[in-house]
């Protein structure tokens, strides 16, 4: 068997909306833990949903950085997000995994939920993986960070963002076709 091709950080040097459907069916692990993402969005310095769009900040500064890089932020003041920095300004928010890779852990960190509940949100992924604010600012092409290209392209879908009050009618959401591991399907009703 031949060993899966390892992504470089120079995958990321482009524009964010061709990176975010290209990530479909990579496998991300993070210490050994992780799974096939399924579910991703793009975000840019010209979006108003952006954490960039008001321009360079203490919390969004890895956002202006080197492209390959994992832009980590907290929200509701509890769950910690996954970002993949592309060009500066714009980066992909990993909101889903089918998880494949060292389940154990993830069960451990996340409690007693179901496989398809592991990592179908961003902030249940991060929780399953270990990954909090210590990690922001990380290199996704050096441990503890693996990232390897699907052996065939995924097949990608798209659709308008979740759980964002402006830019909501961008398509900038990509998932995988008949995944059961995306936080959302397609088209449904934002939660309340």
């Amino acid at each position: 068997m031949t060993r899966p091709d390892v992504i470089p950080s120079a995958f990321f040097d482009r524009p964010v909306t061709e990176v975010a459907p290209a990530l479909i069916g990579t496998t991300l692990l993070f210490a050994g833990a992780g799974g096939r993402i399924v579910e991703v969005e793009a975000y840019d310095e010209q979006d108003p949903a952006s954490h960039s769009f008001r321009g360079p900040t203490l919390r969004n500064r890895v956002m202006f950085g080197e492209p390959g890089h994992a832009y980590v932020y907290k929200i509701y003041g509890i769950h910690f997000c996954l970002n993949f920095v592309c060009r500066p300004g714009s980066a992909v928010l990993i909101r889903a995994l089918q998880p494949t890779e060292n389940l154990a852990a993830m069960h451990q960190r996340r409690g007693a939920v179901g496989e398809r509940q592991l990592c179908s949100g961003p902030g249940k992924l991060a929780q399953a993986l270990g990954i909090n604010l210590g990690h922001d600012g990380l290199a996704l092409d050096q441990p503890p960070f693996r990232l390897l290209a699907p052996p065939t392209p995924a097949e990608v879908r798209t659709g308008t963002r979740i759980g964002i009050s402006k830019g909501v009618e961008t398509p900038w959401r990509f998932v995988e076709a008949g995944s059961r591991y995306l936080s959302r399907p397609l088209g449904s009703p934002a939660a309340p």
